[in-house]
């Protein structure tokens, strides 16, 4: 029996979706480009994050948009290493 796949979506209630098949699917492709843009989203996130470190002080609101974001790259990086990593734990 093949392992689900967790995708890097929620369905439309908020539950985690899942994929079961060989990986090799329209489906399995769309989740793969998907991970690849979160991650990619995620590595200019930190750069930012990085130079608004070294940078003259940001104001409050640059700062809350910006811990926003890397909240959400922090989720979405966490949630691909569930996908990638099936039989971790999940820490629910």
């Amino acid at each position: 029996m093949k392992t689900p796949r967790l995708l890097p979506w929620a369905g439309p209630d908020g539950k985690p979706c899942h994929l079961i098949g060989d990986g090799t699917g329209r489906l399995a492709r769309l989740a793969d480009q998907v991970e690849t843009v979160q991650l990619g989203l995620a590595r200019q996130t930190l750069e930012r994050a990085r130079a608004a470190l070294d940078g003259p002080p940001p104001g409050t609101g640059e700062l809350r948009l910006l811990a926003g974001q890397l909240s959400d790259a922090l989720r979405d990086a966490l949630l691909i290493a569930e996908c990638r990593a099936p039989s971790a734990p999940t820490g629910e």
